[in-house]
């Protein structure tokens, strides 16, 4: 996928996990509405049907209870004004109460209030005739216990509704938690897979770019393959896949490169080397008698033809230790020796210009090494300490033995190495020298020379400077 269609994808699982939310919640919210909604047409309308019809019977039972003492056509009246409240109130109930119960409860309560209604229409039927009520009337205790009947049919149908009511709130009270849970549980799940989608694409946008900065650093280091393989999206994939046509690109320059340079050494080292000895024959005399004035310019063309033949060579040794090609003889080899005949080829040089040698060998064992390699490497290294030592300097070699082999330092007390510089001090051609040395400047190959033969025994090579007070070059072989 894409880096765009990854970050869709995210954000449509986002949108579809806060859809789900809202969806919940709307539904959640209506079955709230509806429990409500039910709570106040319903149950507290019949509460307030259940008090009239109360009051209804109530006051029709006074009425009644009038009427039976004392016959009065304006108070049967009003009897009748109650019942027909009584009736309206009731059908108006049974409208609203629910099938079940509460519906039982409302027929048993009308058929006990048309049972006492007939009772009463029967007494009154005697009292319009004029004849009194008998002493001991039957159908006053059947009119009382059915009145009480009728009035139990209210406790119980207040009993219900009230009931009832508990009932939906505790629904409500339920729906709530379980809305306010799923909702939190929603928001948690969306938020964690939120959270996982983020990395998940952060990481696999962030890991192939982190891989190409350490590619585009080996580059600069040198490493040219192209090797760079990366799961990644697209976009970045065909990043990749520029730089490794870029490094196959600069691979086939520097290897061309490193061609013409050796194609151009053996080129050039033949007529170089008749260029020097056919100046070396001119000083000689074979060719005649050499005035002062033109063996000044033969011993001047003699020593810039030894220079061009050093640099020739050098350039021939970088060309066949980057190519593998170089055989390396390895032996059991004593350091000590070593080092002491190349400080004994430098001498001169070094007296010279009054610089001080000086050396602090300790105990070490024979190291496995190519001997005349390893002597290029402290020509190399002890070459240098002398160019930028000051006259009168000292130049100093210490051996020592530790855990990763044996440590050779060479250490001068000259100018130092800029910190910008440090990293690229064993590149090719790179040079660093303070602009008021004086020094004359080399072909900027040797370090590049000692660090790959010093790689191919197995060791390390690093400079340790500070500017203003010298530096130290140091290899480690392993013992």
């Amino acid at each position: 996928m894409t880096i765009f269609s990854r970050l869709m994808f995210s954000y449509f699982v986002l949108l579809i996990m806060a859809t789900a939310v809202s969806a919940y919640s709307i539904i959640q919210l209506g079955q709230i509405r509806g429990i409500t909604h039910s709570i106040i047409l319903h149950d507290t309308n019949l509460l307030d049907l259940h008090k009239n019809m109360a009051d209804a019977l109530l006051s029709a039972s006074r009425y009644e209870k009038n009427i039976a003492v004392m016959w009065d056509p304006t108070l049967y009246q009003s009897f009748l004004v109650s019942k027909k409240d009584f009736e309206q109130y009731l059908h108006e109930a049974m409208g609203l109460a629910e099938p079940g119960e509460m519906q039982e409860v409302l027929l048993r309560l009308g058929g006990n209030h048309r049972t006492y209604q007939a009772l009463v229409a029967k007494e009154v039927a005697l009292l319009e005739t004029g004849r009194p009520l008998p002493q001991k009337n039957r159908s006053g205790d059947e009119k009382e216990l059915v009145l009480n009947r009728a009035l139990e049919d209210l406790t119980q149908l207040r009993a219900l509704i009230h009931h009832n009511t508990f009932s939906k709130v505790k629904t409500l009270d339920d729906a709530g938690v379980k809305a306010q849970t799923m909702a939190v549980v929603i928001t948690a799940v969306a938020f964690l897979l939120g959270l996982v989608l983020s990395i998940i694409i952060t990481r696999s946008i962030v890991v192939p770019l982190a891989r190409m900065k350490k590619k585009t650093v080996e580059i600069a280091a040198g490493t040219l393959e192209p090797d760079l393989e990366l799961p990644s999206p697209p976009e970045v994939g065909a990043l990749a896949q520029a730089f490794n046509t870029m490094c196959a690109r600069l691979k086939e320059v520097d290897r061309m490169k490193t061609e013409f340079f050796s194609l151009m050494s053996h080129e050039l080292r033949t007529p170089l080397t008749s260029i020097r000895e056919g100046t070396y024959l001119f000083l000689e005399g074979k060719g005649g008698t050499v005035t002062d004035k033109q063996r000044k310019l033969l011993t001047i063309i003699a020593e810039e033809s030894n220079r061009l033949i050093r640099l020739v060579n050098s350039l021939l040794d970088l060309s066949k230790l980057e190519a593998g090609m170089v055989p390396f003889h390895f032996t059991e080899y004593d350091l000590p020796p070593l080092i002491n005949q190349t400080l004994h080829e430098l001498m001169p040089l070094a007296e010279s210009r009054a610089i001080r040698l000086e050396k602090d060998i300790g105990e070490v064992p024979p190291v496995a090494m190519d001997s005349e390699r390893i002597r290029q490497v402290l020509r190399n290294l002890l070459g240098n300490a002398l160019k930028f030592a000051p006259n009168g300097g000292v130049v100093r070699v210490g051996v020592r033995r530790t855990e990763e082999g044996v440590r050779i330092a060479v250490t001068d007390n000259g100018p130092g190495i800029p910190q910008g510089h440090i990293g690229s001090i064993f590149e090719k051609f790179r040079q660093v020298s303070p602009a008021d040395s004086g020094r004359l400047q080399g072909s900027g190959l040797g370090l590049t020379i000692a660090r790959h033969i010093v790689q191919a025994h197995g060791g390390s090579i690093w400079v340790e400077s500070e500017v203003g007070h010298g530096s130290t070059f140091i290899v480690v072989l392993p013992a």
